[in-house]
């Protein structure tokens, strides 16, 4: 397994140098004293965390001691990051990477959407109940049991990531805030199956929320945004670019509810306008779109190249 999950990840097409046999002498004798080192208490906390994942795999392979250490590892450690080799990755070997681990807090599947599916994932979600970070962000393969399991595993749940998630529904969410009170972020990017009524269910379960995006979803109203402001009163980032429906009087309730908030997205929110945003800005407030002043200059600049003349204190 070891192996086959090497080769996938180098899988360069590139010749390799043949060491010479000084250097293999030498790599043998650092190998040595490096085991020869406490494993769960110096290796595993202290010099293994530090290595990528790739590079722990690659590890495995240079003797039956050191596969036995990538495992005591893999056993033991907090954050499991697939991101940069998610799509290398042969499913069995996620599988076999994470079946003894019991004390995960932070797991990122980004770039595993070819293959992960509920089958991969419930056992290492069922097995982990300390999770405080998971990233599903693009998984297009899992369905609504991989969301109900993490809201009934994952007490602690503090981060959750679903964007592009097209499969997240009311039922699912709903499960996740009633069982998940403390979480603070959730990345709900293009889940367009969500409506007004769940996520007004979600901001009155989850009130320590601080950053929440509910971008590209054309079911989003100021219902939502409203709900979102009154409850979770220490928002510090809303992003809803896209949201064709919101409108100022959200953006003023906003404005009056969230005195934490620090950044705001509302690109392509064509009912969002200058006269709502400006209170924000006045607050430091980082908006994604310039005022409409700074635009025309930047759009004259553009056509004509003169822009940067025009005395901006007239």
């Amino acid at each position: 397994m070891a192996a086959s999950l090497d080769s996938a990840i180098h899988c360069s097409g590139k010749a390799e140098i043949p060491a010479s046999p000084a250097h293999v002498n030498c790599c043998l004798h650092f190998s040595r004293c490096l085991l020869d080192l406490p494993w769960e208490d110096v290796l595993v906390p202290h010099i293994l965390c530090y290595l990528p994942l790739q590079h722990l795999v690659s590890l495995q392979r240079v003797s039956k001691q050191f596969q036995s250490l990538i495992q005591v590892y893999l056993a033991n450690c907090r954050t499991f990051d697939l991101s940069p080799i998610g799509p290398c990755i042969p499913k069995e070997a996620f599988c076999t990477m994470l079946k003894d681990n019991k004390v995960l807090q932070n797991l990122s599947l980004q770039n595993c959407s070819d293959w992960v599916t509920d089958q991969e994932l419930l056992p290492v979600i069922g097995q982990n109940q300390h999770l405080q970070k998971v990233d599903m962000s693009g998984c297009a393969w899992l369905t609504r049991h991989s969301m109900v399991a993490v809201s009934l595993s994952c007490m602690h749940l503090q981060h959750l990531g679903l964007a592009h998630c097209e499969w997240v529904d009311s039922l699912s969410l709903r499960s996740l805030a009633d069982h998940c009170g403390g979480l603070q972020s959730i990345d709900l990017t293009a889940c367009r199956q969500l409506k007004d009524d769940a996520i007004c269910y979600l901001a009155k379960k989850c009130l320590q929320l601080k950053s929440l995006s509910l971008a590209v979803n054309a079911n989003v109203t100021d219902e939502s945004v409203e709900e979102v402001a009154k409850n979770c009163r220490g928002l510090e980032q809303l992003d809803l670019t896209g949201c064709l429906r919101v409108r100022n009087q959200s953006i003023r309730t906003l404005t009056e509810y969230c005195p934490k908030l620090q950044s705001l997205k509302v690109n392509h929110c064509h009912n969002v306008t200058e006269s709502s945003l400006d209170p924000l800005r006045k607050r430091n407030v980082v908006i994604d779109v310039e005022p409409p002043l700074q635009r025309a200059l930047v759009l004259l600049q553009d056509v004509l190249g003169f822009a940067p003349f025009i005395n901006l204190q007239i």
